[in-house]
């Protein structure tokens, strides 16, 4: 024991020295000794501390703690340890603390005590968290024990409640914006959602309320209470929020608590009384305390709230008892309540309803108030706010809040039965139907539906529901609503004696009173004037149309008065001035009376004051009267919009006007007008379809309806006409304007449509091709004009179509014969000064005398020239008539211009010198174009006309009218080619193919671009590019482009005549010869292209219809050559017979040949100017007169024929073959020698010639040559592997290997040496069908037979040149009767299809 002493003696000394080593050494050793020496273990763990070795040393504290818990010593040195380690040990140091201060407690060391908790709860704040710091001040609450002792000594706890309070409140709001930040950031995470369920999760485990009734609990400051109050209340309702519906309820009770009583001592936290207010479930405002209101008013004088409260409770509809003045609800320092009039209530109400968005009670009031002022618009918005806030109060809460919901509800549904009625009334029914079904007395309810059945004419059903309304709330308006319905219901009698019965208890004391009396009266006196409708009665000042006059004395703006007495003013009193001013007066006041405005626009229209008309047609539309609801028996109203479609019609506004017509025809389907005038719109707006399929509508409904109610039907049928017109369809256009005629015979605009609409269709079949359809419309569009002229001789627009239909005529030349001559004398002479027709005849020669004087000759250009000749005078007489009207004067001018152009087109002649002479009809062009300009100078069309006709009179004029018409409309692609056409004349090849390109960029349809730049590759040595170019304008041209069907004609001749085997090919011919035989009617004979035309048409063995052309062109050529003894003239004579002398060959009309080609031949003897054409010339004569000898049997000629053939060609192969076929045809030895010799010679000259070949073989066969088939049968084979032989010799030749091998075979049998000639011709050329062919007929079987028609087909037109009878022979080798039966219909003249047929 004396060691222990003196080691524990040993180690205070070490610790006094500072010496903490020896310290720690000598305690080790006592607790070694003694473990539960107590100074031991505190020595052992200040010396530890001091070394830093903090864990050991806590550990020897805490060790020493144990031994002795009632000691301070080792829990100061605890306590010191953990200062020393700042925040890392507070939760330790607040044990430690809260020990030693008890230690301290019980020994009476106040002091003490009072200096541990200081100054651990001064340490928490300096070095802890928030966290740490409020967990040091629960050492100063009551419950912790030390509270009792140290009272007056630490804060009060109100104080620690509050800081811990505030610590809390911090730290909540930091950890929801926190959880908020992270859990927004989450895939598909919505911020509504994460920021409820965050507050729900922090709220829910929050301890706040318990420590804001702390500190409401131990303060004794009534405003800091009063604060955490509303704290509290606040946190209540905060977590109510975030609640689910099954959870609220509890909390919800304590909310309602705590507001009650914050409201009870009248606290002015504005949550409270809101909660108060707003939370009462009330289905009567009445049932609200006008104390609470009013207390509310004097806490919150500049809250929204208490602005309506104010308003609503010094107004009309206040159920609450006024104050008076000395009691009067005023400001504090105010002497008394200020007073408000109407005006200034309503602002002030709007202004609080402004600042009170979220309050459903102030929606209540204010639609409850706009309802009595029948502002019905904002009422329904007010009211399905205040709906929307009911629902939110209601999920807030949890409350259902029934009563104020039905409130709502009511007050929305009374102000849709109203509000553009009948439009929202299946809303407002389903809303009184919902009540109804919960509370089925509700007498708000059945008014509702008893004003909608009312307003749908459900007189009956509207009765029952008043007068079950009546029975739960009597009532004189709903009494009086009653009789009313009573009487629309037809009982007038009835629904006027009760009527009558109402009026004395109506009290008019005040507007609304005022309003009410006026339509009792009204009413009164619309069932006088229904109960008896006689005229007498209506008349009667003192029945009806005094109460009338009663209802308005009552209510000067009460409008259904001013409409019947309007109506008595103008079908009785016969005063139209009032009757006006009445309607207009009940206009003005409500635009919804429908029946006023009708007789406004009707009175509007028949003065032609559109603009009122849609004025009072608009309003009408906008009050929303016009559309019936879903399922009501009453009509809809369509006339506003069918008045508005008129007006917008007239106003050119189509889009609108349509839509106007579609929304009369929803509403009246039936409305026969409508549909006319949404056809018309459409028509307007170039919706043709549509607008046919509304004409034709229209007309279905003339066969339903009453034809008086319809009257004049006609104008249906003419614009139906009108639109098929524009679609095109003239013939079924002119059949309906025949139809209008016969309804309204001398209508001139259907008669002038109709004659138009045939010059139209006559032009429209001139650019398809049907010239005498054509001819047909413009005979038809002749008799429309003599029946016009009679009675409107001096329209503008029938001399215009007089003068296009015999233009026509000049479009079509081959139909001259069938000019009318006398028709057209009859109508320019008919009623009218001949004189006018001297109209520039100074330039053009054409006047009356000129104009009898052409019809003297008979012949095609006689009769052109009068036709020309008509036309002017008709376009003459045109601008007579058209003098009066500046435009139509200078578009008539115009007219004229294209006539004198189009006659100087017609008919214009040459100089000499070759150079085209400036005809007088071109310079009267000129005149009538500047004419045109003169009056109107920026119509492009007229520049553009002037450049195209002073192109070649005045170059530099025409560039300048050209730039100007591209600067008034540089998007038009007739100009730009008319000026690529200049500069093509003159020149400038380059700036012709910009203007040709710029042409084609704006439209790439146009052919006349296409045209031009083809011309212009022409003239620049590009055949194939101007070839491709008069293609492309061909196809894409109209029939009546004749420029373009001569330069594609031509070109393509050109292009046959380079390529043999494309002129040989059917198809590519058919097109060319189109555009020939369509040039060939629109113009006079031009032998060039009808010599082109007959060259064309003996390529596809046309030879009659060649005959008949070449015999034509003969004669043509014949006059000709004697009018001008021309040698150019005499050699196309000559060519034109020897072409002649070919096709009748073809025909088989030898002597005629034979004349022919002698003839040829005769006048192109001595012809030496044009040399190649001379040769071709006599060669083809010579051939076809060496032809047709051989056929009549004269070899002898023929082969004279022949042999001068060969001598002009100069030994041509092809002539010698033919000249060796006609010798061994004669059957002498010698000639057949001649013939041989001629053949050796020519292919020695001609190795490659592929006929030479083949008829020496021949010849060898027959002479049985087996050293010259031997030499032969080489180059045959040799032959084989050309890839240019025709189809013709490529069958020839396979014949001839086949025939050699089957009479000289080698070494194999002879069906062995055919086999092999026919599959080694398959090998060398595949796609050829001979070789298959004679191998299906060698081995009979299918295969090769299906393989000779599949190649057969693949080189048939358009893919080849094939025959019909190559292709009908493939077929016969299938021995199938399918095939036997396409055999005989290609080919039905071949005798082995019927064969093949036969043997099947």
């Amino acid at each position: 024991m004396s060691a222990v002493k003196a080691g524990l003696k040993a180690a205070k000394g070490a610790l006094d020295a500072h010496q903490y080593d020896a310290a720690i050494e000598h305690a080790t050793k006592i607790l070694k000794e003694d473990s539960k020496n107590y100074h031991a273990n505190v020595f052992l763990g200040l010396a530890l501390e001091k070394k830093g070795r903090n864990e050991e040393s806590e550990k020897a504290y805490k060790a020493a703690t144990a031994l002795k818990a009632n000691d301070p010593l080792a829990w100061q040195g605890l306590i010191s340890l953990y200062e020393q380690q700042g925040g890392r040990k507070l939760n330790d140091y607040h044990d430690a603390a809260s020990r030693l201060a008890t230690i301290f407690a019980e020994t009476g060391d106040k002091t003490r005590c009072q200096t541990v908790v200081d100054k651990y709860t001064d340490f928490a704040r300096k070095c802890g968290s928030r966290a740490q710091y409020r967990h040091s001040l629960q050492i100063l609450l009551p419950d912790t024990g030390l509270y009792d002792y140290l009272e007056g000594r630490i804060p009060h706890p109100s104080y620690t409640y509050t800081r811990i309070s505030e610590i809390v409140e911090q730290d909540e709001k930091e950890k929801i914006n926190s959880e908020i930040g992270q859990r927004r950031t989450r895939l598909g995470a919505k911020i509504e959602k994460v920021t409820a369920e965050v507050k729900k999760e922090v709220l829910q485990s929050s301890n706040l309320e318990t420590l804001y009734r702390h500190v409401i609990d131990w303060t004794d400051d009534d405003t800091t209470r009063r604060l955490y109050e509303e704290k509290l209340l606040q946190h209540a309702y905060d977590t109510l929020i975030v609640l689910p519906a099954a959870e609220k309820a509890s909390k919800r009770e304590q909310v309602i608590q705590l507001a009650q009583g914050l409201v009870i001592l009248k606290h002015p936290f504005a949550l409270a009384w809101k909660i108060s207010l707003e939370w009462k479930d009330i289905e009567r405002l009445e049932e609200l305390d006008a104390g609470l209101l009013r207390e509310y008013i004097e806490l919150f004088p500049e809250e929204g709230m208490s602005k309506v409260l104010r308003g609503y409770l010094d107004s009309e509809i206040s159920p609450f008892p006024k104050r008076t003045p000395h009691e009067g609800e005023y400001l504090d320092g105010e002497d008394e309540a200020p007073v408000m009039n109407a005006e200034d209530r309503l602002v002030l109400m709007t202004e609080g309803l402004e600042d009170s968005s979220t309050s459903t009670l102030a929606h209540r009031i204010m639609s409850e108030y706009y309802l009595y002022l029948d502002e019905y618009e904002t009422a329904v918005d007010v009211a399905r706010k205040a709906q929307q806030q009911v629902a939110m109060d209601s999920q807030t809460s949890g409350l259902p809040l029934t009563g104020n919901s039905d409130a709502a509800s009511i007050l929305l549904g009374t102000a849709l039965v109203q509000y553009q009625a009948p439009r929202y009334h299946p809303e407002a029914r389903s809303l009184f139907d919902s009540i109804l079904a919960r509370k089925p007395a509700n007498s708000f309810a059945l008014i509702g539906i008893g004003l909608i059945l009312e307003e749908h004419e459900e007189f009956n059903a509207a009765i029952d529901f008043l007068e079950r309304a009546l029975l739960q709330a009597p009532s004189t308006r709903i009494r009086a609503e009653a009789a009313w319905c009573r009487a629309l219901s037809g009982d007038y009698s009835t629904g006027l004696a009760e009527l009558e019965e109402c009026l004395p208890h109506v009290d008019a004391s005040d507007l609304r009173t005022k309003t009410f009396k006026a339509q009792m009266l009204y009413r009164i006196g619309m069932c006088m004037w229904h109960s008896d409708a006689s005229r007498s009665s209506r008349k009667d000042r003192s029945k009806a149309y005094a109460r009338f006059i009663s209802s308005l004395q009552s209510d000067i703006n009460f409008a259904p008065a001013y409409i019947s007495l309007g109506v008595y003013y103008a079908d009785y009193a016969k005063d139209r001035n009032r009757a006006r001013k009445c309607f207009q007066k009940a206009f003005e006041l409500s635009s919804s009376e429908v029946v006023a405005a009708e007789r406004l626009a009707q009175s509007y229209a028949k003065t032609r004051e559109w603009d009122l008309v849609e004025v009072v047609a608009q309003r009408v539309v906008e009050s929303g009267k016009l559309r019936p609801a879903p399922g009501s028996k009453k009509k809809g109203i369509s006339w506003p919009y069918a008045a508005l479609g008129v007006v917008q019609l007239n106003k050119q506004e189509y889009p609108k006007s349509i839509v106007s017509y579609q929304s009369a025809l929803r509403i009246s389907p039936l409305d026969y007008y409508s549909w006319v005038g949404l056809g018309e719109s459409y028509h307007n707006s170039g919706r043709y379809m549509a607008a046919t399929k509304a004409f034709e509508q229209a007309q279905r409904l003339e066969q339903q309806l009453d034809p008086a109610t319809l009257g004049d039907t006609w104008f249906s049928k003419y614009m139906l006409a009108n639109v098929q017109r524009e679609l095109g369809e003239y013939d079924a256009a002119i059949t309906g304007y025949k139809e209008v005629l016969a309804l309204r015979n001398r209508e001139y605009g259907v008669s002038i449509t109709s004659l138009q609409t045939l010059i139209e269709a006559a032009w429209h079949n001139l650019e398809l091709g049907f010239f005498g359809r054509a001819v047909d419309s413009v005979q038809g569009a002749l008799t429309v004009a003599k029946d016009l002229v009679i009675w409107r001789k001096d329209a503008f627009n029938l001399w215009k179509s007089i003068g296009d239909l015999c233009s026509v005529y000049t479009y079509v030349q081959s139909y001259l014969n069938d000019f009318p001559a006398q028709d057209l004398r009859s109508l320019l002479s008919h009623d009218f000064d001949l004189e006018a027709y001297n109209l520039i005849a100074e330039l053009d020669g054409v006047d009356w005398a000129a104009f009898e004087a052409s019809a003297a000759g008979e012949d095609a250009g006689s009769v052109l020239v009068y036709c020309c000749y008509a036309t002017v005078l008709a376009h003459k007489r045109a601008v007579s008539c058209s003098a009066h009207d500046p435009h139509a004067h200078a578009v008539a001018w115009y007219n004229l211009g294209w006539t004198e152009h189009r006659a100087h087109v017609c008919h214009h002649t040459e100089e000499p010198s070759g150079k085209e002479a400036s005809s007088k009809h071109l310079k009267a062009a000129v005149q009538c174009f500047k004419r045109a300009i003169e009056q109107e100078s920026g119509n492009s069309e007229f520049w553009n006309s002037l450049g195209v006709v002073t192109t070649q009179l005045n170059p530099m004029v025409a560039q300048h009218a050209f730039v100007r018409s591209l600067f008034l409309n540089e998007k038009n692609t007739r100009i730009w080619t008319n000026l690529g056409v200049f500069y093509l004349i003159e020149g400038d090849s380059q700036l012709a193919n910009d203007a040709f390109a710029r042409a084609q960029s704006v439209d790439p349809d146009h052919a006349q671009a296409w045209l031009g730049q083809g011309l212009l590759a022409a003239q620049l040595g590009e055949a194939g590019e101007a070839r491709n170019l008069f293609t492309h304008s061909f196809e894409i041209s109209n029939a009546s482009a004749t420029q373009a069907q001569r330069s594609y004609a031509s070109s393509m001749l050109d292009h046959f005549l380079s390529s043999p085997t494309t002129s040989s090919e059917t198809t590519h011919l058919l097109q060319p010869l189109l555009a020939l035989r369509q040039l060939s009617k629109q113009s006079l004979a031009d032998p060039a292209f009808e010599h082109i035309c007959s060259l064309l048409l003996e390529r596809i063995g046309e030879h009659a219809a060649t005959s008949q052309k070449l015999l034509s062109l003969c004669s043509t050529l014949e006059a000709e050559y004697e009018t001008s003894e021309s040698i150019e003239t005499l050699a196309r004579f000559a060519q034109a017979k020897a072409d002649l002398s070919r096709s009748q060959l073809a025909e088989r009309s030898y002597d005629s040949a034979v004349e022919n080609a002698e003839t040829a031949l005769a006048l192109s003897e001595e012809d030496e100017a044009t040399s190649t054409t001379r040769a071709k010339t006599r060669l083809s004569a010579h051939l076809s007169a060496g032809l047709t000898h051989h056929y009549q049997g004269s070899m002898d000629r023929s082969i004279e024929m022949f042999k001068s053939a060969l001598e002009e060609t100069q030994g041509d192969p092809d002539i010698v073959c033919l000249l060796s076929q006609i010798l061994w045809a004669k059957g002498d030895k010698e000639e057949q020698t001649v013939a041989r010799e001629q053949l050796f010679d020519c292919v020695e000259k001609h190795p490659r010639h592929v006929g030479t070949i083949l008829l020496l073989s021949v010849i060898a066969v027959l002479d049985d040559d087996q050293d010259t088939i031997e030499a032969v049968s080489d180059d045959l084979r040799s032959l084989q592997t050309r890839d240019d032989l025709t189809a013709q010799q490529s069958k020839q030749l396979v014949h001839v290997l086949n025939a050699l091998a089957n009479l000289y075979p080698a070494k194999e049998d002879r069906a062995t040496a055919q086999l092999s000639e026919a599959t080694t011709a398959v090998m060398l050329g595949p796609s050829q069908q001979y070789g298959w062919s004679q191998l299906a007929g060698l081995t009979k079987e299918p295969n090769p037979a299906g393989m000779a028609v599949l190649t057969a087909i693949r080189k048939v037109a358009p893919g080849g040149t094939l025959s019909a009878e190559d292709l009908s022979e493939a077929y016969d080798e299938t021995l199938r009767g399918e095939d036997a039966q396409k055999s005989i219909m290609l080919a039905p003249w071949r005798s082995s299809g019927w064969q093949v047929l036969s043997q099947i």
